[in-house]
């Protein structure tokens, strides 16, 4: 059997990896767009830094998968304990905002316990995302942080997403948020505390790990843009560039599903409605390098302050001797969607809207302390769970079923993944597969 695999990101590779021991499989191409493999996994380097798209860690409750991507790092791993702080009203909140209540400004602190205590919402069934912060922190800890955060970060009103997301998070028991209250800050969210990270290389050490252990039957096509995709009586034929064809017995995709359904040709309207009923926001990460270091021994910082343009900061020196630098580095996260108020500014005003952050947020003295020094925008980052997302994804995935098409990965299935979650789903579909 011959198989082409659309996109070579993470779920790309590692489908490759566990589909090569196959023995009814002849062939894997993988087939992709940039000039190399990784996705939303890839680091980039620049002026002798590396930095990756957005804050990749390695943590897992799936010990198998965990153990699995540590070990095609060739070069090593770091072991860290996690350091995150959500700045919000010039103070300092240890993430979780939830576990460290004591830090907030006195009126602030007795609206969000007060509100917890007596929430009048904890008997409903949470229907969205917004239900479930009112039922599970009361009112006070959701318009404090909660709310306005996830609206800065998914440029979206929870009212309107549903709740897949927040499945992820754990609800803090009365005895923790009364300890929090009291001065004590408590460790949330534990089985993300302690993490890994490659020594060298960024979060794509781990692709190329996968990558490099791919053998003779894989063969790995970069700057390979597909722009057709077309099924017959013998198969699939999977066009590259204005020319170049691949046959293929089955196609496995883990493109956007939005980009397979325009090589597609798709001529069903009503898959083409939800297709483009679909929410993702889009991601510029720009990563600056400041003068001094003032932000101490911790890795990511919050702000859910409308005024400034960025959500999240992470520092790279945090991750190891490798990251570090004379002064800070740091990657800057900033979501939109196309044709909003971000998309449509220049790089200078963005460079200036992120030095005035900064400055804001007291990382710089001066807004010339910070230097930009480089800036990319990537289409595809993050999946919105809106309220239709199950309904839209249900149809598509029927089609594509219907076609032999199988859909794969974060935007090729259209969920929001993690890399642990890509390669048990990499591992099962490679199981079932044939």
């Amino acid at each position: 059997m011959n198989i082409v695999i659309l996109g070579g990101g993470l779920s790309g590779i590692t489908l490759a990896y566990f589909l090569q021991e196959n023995e009814n499989v002849d062939k894997i191409t993988i087939l992709e767009k940039e000039t190399e493999t990784g996705g939303l996994c890839r680091s980039i380097h620049k002026d002798g830094y590396t930095y990756d798209i957005g804050p990749h860690i390695l943590f897992s409750r799936d010990k198998e998968m965990l153990d699995l991507m540590l070990s095609v790092l060739d070069g090593g791993k770091n072991d860290l304990r996690r350091s995150n702080q959500i700045i919000y009203k010039g103070k300092w909140v240890q993430y979780p905002f939830e576990n460290d209540l004591s830090k907030l400004p006195e009126d602030d602190l007795r609206y969000c316990i007060s509100a917890f205590e007596h929430n009048p919402y904890e008997e409903y069934e949470a229907q969205n995302m917004l239900q479930f912060f009112l039922k599970t922190f009361g009112e006070g800890i959701t318009n404090t942080y909660l709310r306005p955060y996830n609206e800065k970060i998914w440029k979206y009103d929870p009212a309107y997403m549903n709740t897949s997301m927040v499945e992820r998070i754990p609800k803090p028991t009365k005895e923790e948020i009364e300890r929090s209250a009291a001065g004590e800050t408590v460790d949330g969210y534990t089985h993300q505390l302690y993490f890994s990270y490659p020594k060298t290389g960024g979060i794509m050490s781990v692709v190329k790990g996968f990558e490099c252990r791919l053998g003779e039957k894989c063969e790995v096509m970069t700057d390979c843009e597909v722009t057709g995709v077309r099924k017959d009586d013998t198969g699939f034929k999977v066009v590259v560039g204005s020319s170049v064809e691949y046959s293929a017995d089955l196609v496995v995709s883990t493109i956007p599903v939005q980009e397979l359904t325009k090589a597609y040709a798709l001529k069903d309207n009503e898959v083409w409605r939800s297709v483009e009923r679909l929410r993702y926001n889009s991601i510029l990460i720009a990563f600056v390098k400041t003068k001094k270091d003032l932000c101490g021994d911790n890795f990511a910082f919050m702000t859910a302050d409308k005024n400034i343009i960025f959500h999240r900061i992470s520092k790279m020196d945090f991750l190891g001797e490798n990251y570090k630098s004379d002064g800070a580095t740091y990657m800057v996260e900033i979501t939109y969607r196309k044709d909003d108020i971000v998309d449509r500014m220049t790089d200078r005003e963005l460079c200036e809207a992120v030095k005035k952050g900064l400055k804001e947020i007291k990382f710089t003295e001066d807004q010339d302390d910070a230097i930009i020094l480089n800036m990319t925008r990537h289409p595809y980052a993050y999946v919105i769970y809106d309220i239709n997302h199950g309904q839209n994804m249900e149809k598509i995935r029927k089609f594509y079923k219907s076609q032999g098409i199988i859909l794969h990965g974060r935007f090729g299935n259209f969920e929001y993944w993690n890399m642990d979650k890509v390669l048990r789903e990499s591992k099962e579909l490679a199981g079932w597969i044939i």
